[in-house]
């Protein structure tokens, strides 16, 4: 009778560490996509801002003596990201496989001008940089016009500022949610040996005896739920920069090792704090107080 309690509180046990650890890596799993996220925001951002292609229509009259020294003084200045060189011919060849139709063969000839596409780099894709850049090509006397979206730019640099801003608040309240749920689960794991606490208590042992082996018990606890999460982090990682190569995640090993050396260190932390305390308040506890 007694070897069957024994196994019956056993399995009890190994099932209450095992709920804990499932719950410590599911939290320490979603504070670091959270992570991952904060890390890529910029990323994925700057990703966007160089998209936006500032777009200098050339005369025909222009030499090419010219044109060469205007695309390699773009190329070489510290703001800019890429310079490409867009003859008419190719601009009317993109523009028949986009439509579908020759439009030369209706006209007669060829509208277009030859330009130069610049990409700025994320950091200098303001509206005031813009403008500089526009009115200094501009008084070339062998540049038609310099076209930009105004509008894309201001509305592109607004909302990723709100976007870091609800970024940033989210992490904090899924942080806080995090250490909450942790606390949670490690407290009622010890709440289950409120008694046993209670027991070596009124037989003369300290409260930092008494605590010590909890406090060990739930940190392990938490590095086998810290390894759990940062394992199917590492698959996180694998898959997104499979996905979307030009994250190039893997290529910044120190930012997401320090991510996963973050999220260890998180499981080891949350779990001792919370054990200290939720111990420290059943050892404050009188007898009657515990049922």
């Amino acid at each position: 009778m007694s070897s069957s309690f024994e196994r019956y509180q056993k399995r009890r046990l190994i099932s209450s560490y095992f709920s804990v650890v499932i719950s410590i890596a599911l939290v320490l799993f979603l504070l670091g996509i959270l992570g991952l996220l904060m890390l890529n925001a910029k990323k994925v951002a700057d990703l966007f801002k160089e998209q936006v292609t500032v777009t200098i229509y050339l005369k025909d009259s222009a030499k090419d003596v010219e044109v060469k020294q205007l695309e390699k003084s773009l190329a070489l200045a510290d703001y800019v990201k890429s310079t490409t060189y867009v003859s008419k011919e190719q601009a009317a060849e993109s523009m028949k496989e986009e439509n579908g139709d020759d439009f030369m063969e209706f006209l007669g000839f060829n509208p277009l001008w030859n330009n130069i596409d610049v990409n700025l780099k994320a950091d200098y894709l303001t509206s005031e940089k813009l403008e500089e850049l526009a009115a200094s090509v501009s008084e070339k006397s062998f540049v038609e016009e310099v076209k930009y979206d105004k509008d894309l730019v201001s509305l592109m640099n607004s909302r990723v500022k709100k976007i870091s801003f609800w970024v940033l608040l989210l992490s904090a309240i899924f942080t806080l949610i995090a250490v909450l749920l942790i606390n949670s689960s490690i407290r009622l794991s010890v709440y289950a040996k409120r008694f046993t606490i209670k027991t070596m208590q009124m037989v003369g042992a300290t409260k930092r005896f008494i605590r010590k082996p909890f406090v060990w018990k739930s940190i392990k606890l938490g590095v086998i739920g810290a390894i759990l999460a940062i394992i199917a982090l590492g698959f996180i990682v694998y898959y997104i920069d499979q996905a979307f190569p030009e994250l190039q995640l893997r290529q910044s090993p120190l930012l997401i090792g320090g991510l996963f050396l973050l999220v260890f260190i998180l499981g080891i932390v949350i779990t001792w704090i919370s054990t200290h305390i939720a111990t420290q308040r059943f050892l404050n506890l009188k007898t009657d107080q515990l049922y």
